[in-house]
């Protein structure tokens, strides 16, 4: 989210933080909630006085008790911002939603760019085609957790059939559920969801899981329709440090756990399979190429962790720009060296280079 206020901020006259399962906003354990979060996010955002747009956060919980409290604890938070800033609705993720859209619709308006987070306790209540709506928007994009436990426990429950048939947005999941490996059929089953979510409107699906000491907890799925916003969002999550046993893991690669030692071999091996030959390609490419949801990386570790390294054992060519060219030829008389092409100090890559990767 910090990342998204001032990208959005900036260039839109209006943009929504929704939460659609927001809960009581703090925990026993004295832990902030996300709409907590998310407000102090605001209000100490260091880019906040240019941030120009009206900002709505909305938060949707199903509970009334755990409603009430919420805007007990928000009430203090929101007098700090313009009035309507704030608004916390009781009502079910999806139904509330729903009503809202169809509103907009009636009235000829369209949602405005929204950041939404769906992280319900299970897999009710977050129908794909809610999802859909929400990302008509192009600048629109969905953060989601998914229990999957929860739908390896229930499965075989003819009662979850319908709620498993909204997540999805189809009944594909079944082809999978009874698959004797319970790694390919959690792959599976998650492959699927990020096909429905692209199916749904996104262009771009990141997926990380966290672990809790070696077991899986819940998996993060971030759609969007920018590469910008995917990019944004792999970075956040490389920043955060769970503690404790936990570690998030990267969804392309399983084995790559983010942390104090990180591992960009497989970003290496990423780029040697994507550009790999005799063509010259732009970093421009390559970046984007990073920034989208084929890698579990982002664009600030490309150079440092990964072209550079590639460099220098040789698996990666710069061709020489019409400058260095010029002062590889030599100016001053008696230089025997004067063919010789300078040595590049420092790999910086800038804008319009040329790669070759064998």
């Amino acid at each position: 989210m910090k990342a998204w206020l001032p990208i959005l901020g900036q260039t839109q006259g209006r943009i929504l933080f929704l939460d659609g399962f927001a809960g009581p906003g703090e925990y026993r354990g004295g832990e902030q909630g996300s709409p907590v979060i998310a407000l102090n996010a605001f209000r100490e955002h260091s880019a906040r006085k240019m941030i120009t747009a009206e900002v709505r956060f909305v938060f949707i919980e199903k509970h009334e008790d755990r409603a009430r409290h919420l805007e007990r604890l928000l009430q203090p938070l929101a007098l700090e911002l313009p009035p309507r800033s704030v608004e916390v609705v009781r009502g079910a993720f999806d139904e509330t939603l729903a009503k809202e859209l169809d509103a907009l619709t009636d009235a000829g308006l369209t949602l405005a760019p929204c950041f939404a987070m769906v992280d319900p306790l299970g897999v009710s209540d977050t129908p794909m085609e809610v999802i859909a709506r929400i990302l008509a928007h192009p600048k629109s994009e969905i953060y989601i957790s998914v229990m999957y436990e929860h739908i390896n426990r229930f499965r075989g429950s003819s009662e979850f059939s319908d709620p498993l048939d909204s997540l999805y947005g189809c009944d594909d999941w079944r082809a999978y559920v009874d698959l004797d490996d319970g790694r390919e059929r959690r792959r599976s089953l998650f492959e699927l969801y990020k096909r429905q979510l692209r199916q749904a409107g996104a262009e771009h699906v990141v997926h990380f899981d966290l672990y809790d000491r070696g077991q899986h907890r819940y998996s993060i799925f971030h759609a969007s329709r920018h590469p910008r916003a995917s990019n944004e969002m792999k970075a956040a999550i490389w920043s955060v440090d769970p503690g404790g046993g936990f570690a998030f893991h990267g969804g392309q690669t399983e084995q790559l756990a983010l942390g104090v030692e990180p591992n960009f071999r497989p970003l290496q091996d990423a780029l040697r399979r994507e550009f790999r030959g005799d063509r010259w390609v732009t970093i421009e490419e390559v970046e984007a190429f990073v920034m989208s949801d084929k890698t579990d990386y982002h664009r600030s570790q490309l150079r440092t962790h990964a072209l550079i390294p590639m460099e220098h054992r040789g698996d990666l060519h710069v061709k020489r720009s019409e400058r260095e060219g010029r002062e590889a030829q030599g100016t001053l008389p008696g230089l025997f060296d004067r063919e010789r092409a300078p040595h590049r100090k420092r790999p910086t890559y800038p804008a319009g280079t040329e790669l070759r990767i064998s």
